[in-house]
């Protein structure tokens, strides 16, 4: 078997699609983005296709990531990891379907039946957090995550970290105690505020607080996870097993949440997952994108024992309704209830995807990019 062609579909809101094709008609599909740089990974999945793998036998995944990441001198990072991460979704199911197995049979068998997904719940008011969590809750979710609803200054005001703690506890107050609450610091809080601020989220029982400090500023996820009791997170900004490897030895988190879209793809992120088992750390791997890159995470959640729960951007609750789902030739391939997604039988990635409907998709213009916010002094902020 030989790859004989790609396609690449920027289809809405923000994503990147690849179709890798065979002399034997076997088609693998991958997700290779870095949300706001897609002209980027675009240019770098191409680059990588044309100059490594067109004629090349496609079951060969581990040799070619080796090929794609070490055969350059300059590797890693955002953009090239994620162009990978695609190319190694597409190749993992072109295997699986040549082998008519799921990709997670391959990898060692499943390990559960069932995989906790949880929900991402917007940042606002905090009359509209309750709200948001209160109608999912009812939906079937049993695990949520929130994220700040605006900027966090180096050095903040009582009043800023009394919205927070507000947002927090009403959520937890609409979700119960048998639910699952994490929050997402986004790396939006500085090493000034943040012990104090985990500190006052320790009586609402979280799940993990993510992203505490900035990745620039891993080395100070230890520091912090010495003065709580809550369980610190981080992952979904590295790239590589390599990036990781520093917080295991240091015991500096409890959960890491890496993306199979941007750590290399499939290959990759088991390798993490074995990783992290090896230091008794969680995985719930970040997913906040297409049903491509959700189905890939799912095959390695399946077959690994420490993926705890994977995160969805999807409204599985509601295929019908989802734009997301709707690339897939069944909306409701993901078989959701009471907080847990069913585990995927089908070959390769487990999904079918509707190419006509990618087609017509891909005919808008994509061009999203994140918001620029800013600081009241006219400083940049994190978003």
């Amino acid at each position: 078997m030989q790859i004989t062609d790609y396609e690449l579909f920027a289809v809405p809101p923000r994503w990147l699609l690849l179709k890798l094709e065979t002399d034997e008609g076997i088609v693998g599909w991958g997700e290779p983005i870095v949300q706001g740089r897609l002209e980027t990974v675009r240019t770098a999945v191409t680059e990588l296709i044309e100059g490594y793998l067109l004629g090349a036998d496609p079951l060969r995944t581990e040799y070619h990531w080796r090929k794609l990441y070490q055969s350059g001198y300059f590797r890693g990072g955002p953009i090239l990891m994620s162009a990978l991460a695609g190319i190694d979704h597409a190749l993992w199911d072109i295997k699986g379907r040549r082998y008519d197995a799921p990709i997670h049979e391959l990898l060692g068998g499943h390990v559960r039946d069932r995989m906790l997904v949880y929900q991402w719940l917007a940042g606002g008011e905090t009359d509209d957090v309750a709200a948001s969590a209160t109608q999912d809750y009812e939906r079937g979710y049993r695990a949520f995550k929130l994220n700040f609803a605006r900027e966090f200054r180096a050095l903040e005001t009582t009043g800023a970290v009394d919205r927070v703690i507000e947002q927090v506890a009403a959520a937890r107050d609409a979700i119960g105690d048998e639910a699952f609450l994490g929050i997402d610091f986004h790396g939006r809080v500085s090493k000034p505020m943040a012990v104090e601020l985990v500190r006052r989220l320790e009586p609402y029982g979280l799940m993990f607080v993510d992203q505490p400090l900035l990745p620039e500023h891993a080395d100070g996820f230890e520091a912090i996870s010495d003065q709580t009791t809550v369980p610190i997170a981080t992952g979904e900004r590295f790239y590589s097993r390599y990036e990781f490897k520093r917080l295991f030895v240091d015991d500096a988190v409890s959960v890491i949440q890496p993306d199979v879209t941007h750590v290399g793809g499939i290959s990759e992120l088991r390798k993490i997952a074995s990783m992290a088992e090896s230091f008794d750390v969680a995985v719930v791997p970040h997913c906040p994108l297409g049903p491509i890159a959700f189905a890939a995470s799912l095959q390695v959640g399946f077959c690994s024992q420490n993926v705890v729960m994977q995160e969805q951007d999807l409204r599985l609750d509601d295929p019908g309704s989802s734009q997301q789902l709707a690339l897939l030739e069944d909306p409701e391939t993901f078989t959701f209830h009471d907080g847990y997604v069913e585990r995927p039988t089908g070959p390769g990635l487990g999904i079918e995807i509707d190419e006509d409907h990618v087609r017509e998709r891909a005919q808008t213009q994509v061009n999203w990019h994140n918001p620029v916010w800013h600081h009241e002094d006219g400083s940049v902020a994190e978003w």
